[in-house]
């Protein structure tokens, strides 16, 4: 699928995601020059499955999804990366639209802003209100650290230029990779776009996130890469 001559890879990363696992390939098959899944050490059939249907599995170091990242930056072929999760909480057919910035030479690094496209995922209890303040915090920090107006800096859908993915050093094994990487190309002068993306109620049963392990290393994250 070249995009003003520039071929994408799509990179699905994965944990324990046999029940929706074929649905997101299949979505994502049509956006993509290269596709494959980055596994992280699934205890159930989402390899087989993802391999039955020709899709390359690649195994991360197991740490988390920041492992995972790792592994589809240094596995991707394209020039394009784009890296969206497995349990259908976003719309694979939105991946033309966060191309698109990268594509034309508007961005280097495009995120999909759930807080401008909509999410069932961050209302509804009190865990959801803490992760939505959280992310709040940390998004208004970037945005006055490096003047910046984004809304959404945690959402793992997400597209980027490769050479400049590689050009830095990602640190982190969990999802705050997500507001490291944003932070990273920031500070490398990296220009960074927003594109609408509704995201969906996971259909997964428990979320990989946990506010009492993690909150934390969010909050260290965040200061460290803006800061040091």
């Amino acid at each position: 699928m070249p995009t003003n001559g520039r071929h994408v890879s799509v990179c699905i990363p994965a944990k324990d995601e046999a029940e929706t696992i074929e649905e997101i390939i299949t979505g994502c098959r049509p956006h993509a020059d290269h596709l494959f899944v980055v596994d992280g050490h699934s205890s159930d059939a989402t390899r087989d499955i993802a391999s039955a249907l020709n899709v390359p599995v690649y195994l991360d170091a197991g740490r988390g999804k920041g492992c995972a990242v790792r592994e589809a930056i240094a596995r991707a072929e394209g020039d394009i990366l784009v890296t969206i999760d497995a349990d259908m909480s976003f719309d694979p057919d939105d991946i033309p639209a966060l191309v698109a910035p990268i594509a034309n030479g508007e961005a280097d690094y495009a995120t999909g802003s759930r807080m401008r496209g909509g999410s069932d995922e961050l209302h509804g209890d009190f865990d959801k209100f803490l992760r939505m303040m959280g992310q709040d915090i940390i998004t208004l920090g970037i945005n006055y650290r490096f003047g910046v107006r984004l809304t959404d800096s945690q959402s793992g859908f997400r597209a980027f230029d490769l050479a400049a993915a590689r050009s830095i050093t990602l640190q982190e094994d969990i999802t705050t990779t997500e507001q490291e990487m944003i932070i990273k190309f920031l500070r490398k002068g990296y220009r960074v776009a927003e594109v609408p993306t509704h995201e969906y109620a996971s259909r997964r049963e428990r979320s990989h996130i946990s506010l009492r392990r993690h909150g934390a290393r969010y909050v260290y994250s965040w200061l460290r890469y803006m800061f040091f």
